[in-house]
């Protein structure tokens, strides 16, 4: 697995200018690896927008090193890296504290009488987009650790995580009107409860949307 991340050029619109809606984006990760295209082998890439200080990115976990070139399409030169990702999810144990930031799109499903599939609506509030990650935790290999603020006497334990960011991009599918999906950045502290399960979550995705930046969750381990 490599992890790929970009500066998108934002003081450039006229270069820029393509990436108005989410199959966008889409299309810009998956022309950055012509060989699959070539050889008819579509691999699904797990990729999201990260802004930190001012700058924004795009961030890409592959099986494969995307082409460098295609890559920065849209992003300022020289600044796309690519870094091997299997040493450090070898390197993970149970139990493990690390600092995590997540991408998704938090959803419930609602049975339809008759139908064997039931229909999809976004959580809408904090507290259930919260929640929808509180459930999820377990059965992805990891637990939330709430973290005491102690450079303050007497202050109350923080939350164990929070939400950083919520917004509704457009999407425009090739056929129908475009949909908005909710997207929601959470940052926090995790413990690894199951190392192939946690492995899995960081490799695979949580919840749905993963073709269009939903799902990919980043950590970094604590000293």
């Amino acid at each position: 697995m490599y992890l790929s991340r970009v500066e998108i050029d934002v003081s450039d619109r006229h270069k820029t200018s393509g990436l108005a809606h989410l199959g966008a984006f889409h299309n810009w990760v998956e022309q950055s690896f012509p060989e699959e295209i070539a050889a008819g082998k579509r691999k699904r890439h797990l990729w999201r927008i990260d802004k930190l200080a001012g700058k924004k990115y795009l961030l890409v976990l592959s099986e494969s090193v995307p082409d460098l070139k295609l890559f920065t399409k849209y992003g300022i030169a020289e600044t796309a890296i690519t870094k091997s990702y299997d040493h450090f999810l070898d390197s993970i144990r149970e139990g493990q504290l690390m600092q995590f930031r997540l991408t998704a799109n938090p959803t419930y499903t609602v049975s339809q009488p008759g139908q064997k599939q039931g229909r999809i609506f976004p959580h809408v509030t904090i507290e259930q987009q919260c929640q929808w990650l509180v459930k999820r935790a377990e059965k992805s290999g990891f637990q939330l650790v709430e973290q005491e603020m102690v450079d303050v006497p007497g202050a109350p334990t923080a939350k164990d995580f929070k939400i950083i960011s919520r917004d509704h991009p457009m999407l425009h599918r090739k056929a129908g009107r475009g949909v908005r999906l909710s997207r929601v950045t959470f940052e926090g502290m995790l413990r690894v409860a199951n190392v192939a399960d946690f492995k899995q979550t960081l490799t695979k995705g949580l919840g749905r949307e993963k073709a269009f930046g939903m799902g990919l969750m980043t950590v970094i381990p604590e000293a």
